[in-house]
């Protein structure tokens, strides 16, 4: 009797699936099978830079205004300024201002938590890669009097042979003083 009783139940469940899946089907809109859909843009990919790269780029020396700000992304105060930036970014569209992120992240999180973060702030354009693990004294000496890396963030303001250098967290009316500063 028991099996009677389990095979029936196991007769609706399926009949009863298979109905589901029939009004699934008879609901579902046709698919032109001649048009093609053009998959989304894939986002590009961050550029990785290397020691001598992000050097030759500090050391730029022209009409640009370089502002060079070193982030990670799991540090709290350099999240919390990337919003002033991104301001400054708009607002100085079309001027001669380069704003740049240097991701210090490790780089076992280069393709998975950076890119996520980036695209998250709205920033992956104005974004690079550098591996810390590869920074020494020597480098920390050649482009900067005061940062010695032993904290982030850190921003690294550049116009011809004035320079100007800011380790912490920086407040949007500090950012927007330095800018001017560099732009009168």
């Amino acid at each position: 009797m028991k099996k009677i009783i389990l095979s029936t139940l196991v007769l609706l469940a399926v009949s009863a699936c298979k109905k589901e899946n029939q009004k699934i089907e008879d609901n579902a809109t046709p698919v032109d099978s001649v048009a093609t859909h053009e998959p989304a843009p894939a986002a590009a990919a961050l550029k990785m830079i290397n020691p001598q790269q992000t050097s030759e780029f500090l050391g730029k020396k022209n009409d640009t205004l370089y502002v060079t700000n070193f982030f990670a992304t799991w540090c709290g105060p350099c999240v919390k300024e990337i919003p002033h930036f991104k301001n400054k970014i708009k607002e100085l569209n079309g001027k001669p201002v380069k704003i740049t992120f240097v991701s210090l992240d490790n780089k076992d999180v280069w393709n998975t938590d950076v890119p996520l973060f980036v695209d998250e702030q709205g920033i992956r354009e104005n974004t690079v890669l550098l591996d810390g693990q590869l920074l020494d004294g020597n480098f920390f000496r050649g482009n900067f009097k005061k940062w010695d890396g032993g904290a982030i963030p850190f921003t690294y303001m550049r116009k011809g042979d004035k320079t100007d250098e800011y380790l912490g967290m920086m407040t949007e009316e500090l950012l927007d003083s330095k800018i001017k500063s560099f732009l009168k």
